[in-house]
């Protein structure tokens, strides 16, 4: 920087000395002095030749400042890799508010992109909207949820999985489209499914970045539970405290862990299953990329609660319900 301070600096020192030598020539003649100008004309020529030709270089070097040192800015920001977080959502009354919360914690982590998949056989115009007005970086997918999958009013939310197949819609478009990107196979980053309900500190998307393989960490208001955690010795995780099912391959829920890009790119058959037992989805797809020995704890040797599986209450809507009967409902041209 001061470098370059100092070759503008002396590029408008030589320009004003050429301005001024001009002006002076000018001078004498204006004021008609007699004088030998073919004497005057050859030293002035060289001068200003030889002016030119050192502003000219001057530029050169610093035009040849400038392309050095931008593939240094551009190395350095092409060093952080890119986490990919995957949420899949449905058309209901808290959509929209659950969207916005979550939007306001990624435009406070860098080198985000959002894939936002809905569970819906089009895009709904709300989702539409409220994406193109986030100011994230994102994609925008939809994929409906087989009939025979979708939980019924009334059923518990432990059921049947909910977003197998929007997940599994969001794999098959990052596989598609970083491999149709330079570099293929090889790019950096880190995958990531954010369900539009929980909560998420800032420093979680931190911890998970530089994942090499599957990184894991405590969820916190899960199960039954204060949290859930892999336990860590001698920084392996040799168990998971859980409540229950504590034998399953991976015991985890589905904001408790992140995998590497090129772990997923490498393996273009991992997918959700939706047909796996209850508690047994997270597993259907952690199975076939890592091994027990292989996970990377996080949040301070899994110590630390930085997500925490929250769920909204779902609005009474009596009042709503009887002022539509009257014809006085609200005005459905606003969006909630």
């Amino acid at each position: 920087m001061v470098t370059r301070m100092k070759l503008k600096l002396k590029t408008a020192f030589v320009l004003y000395f050429m301005v001024s030598l001009m002006g002076l020539v000018y001078a004498l003649m204006q004021l008609g002095q007699r004088c030998d100008c073919h004497e005057h004309d050859l030293p002035k020529d060289r001068t200003i030749s030889r002016l030119r030709g050192e502003l000219h270089r001057l530029q050169e070097q610093l035009r040849k400042s400038e392309t050095t040192k931008q593939p240094q800015k551009l190395a350095v920001k092409s060093a952080v890799p890119t986490i990919f977080v995957i949420t899949p959502t449905y058309a209901r009354l808290v959509q929209k508010a659950e969207l916005t919360r979550l939007s306001q914690t990624f435009l406070h982590v860098p080198h985000l992109h959002w894939i936002v998949v809905e569970d819906s056989p089009h895009k709904t115009p709300l989702v539409t909207d409220f994406l193109a007005k986030s100011t994230l970086t994102y994609t925008h997918l939809h994929m409906p949820t087989a009939r025979d999958r979708k939980l019924q009013e009334g059923d518990p939310s432990w059921l049947k999985p909910r977003g197998v197949e929007q997940r599994n819609e969001g794999l098959r478009w990052l596989r598609e489209d970083r491999r149709a990107q330079q570099g293929g196979d090889n790019q950096q980053g880190v995958v990531y499914f954010a369900d539009d309900d929980n909560t998420y500190s800032v420093q979680l998307f931190e911890e998970m970045r530089n994942t090499q393989r599957v990184s894991v960490w405590p969820v916190g208001l899960v199960g039954g539970m204060k949290f859930e955690r892999p336990v860590v010795e001698g920084g392996k995780v040799v168990r998971f405290h859980t409540g229950w099912r504590p034998t399953r391959p991976f015991p985890m829920d589905m904001a408790g862990f992140a995998v590497s890009l090129k772990l997923v790119l490498s393996n273009p058959d991992a997918c959700f299953d939706g047909e796996a037992p209850m508690g047994f989805l997270e597993s259907s797809f952690l199975q076939g990329l890592v091994t027990m020995d292989e996970l990377e704890p996080r949040a301070a040797q899994c110590t630390q609660v930085l997500v925490w599986h929250t769920r909204t209450e779902k609005p009474k809507m009596k009042r709503e319900d009887a002022m539509q009967a009257q014809g006085l409902g609200s005005d459905p041209a606003v969006e909630v």
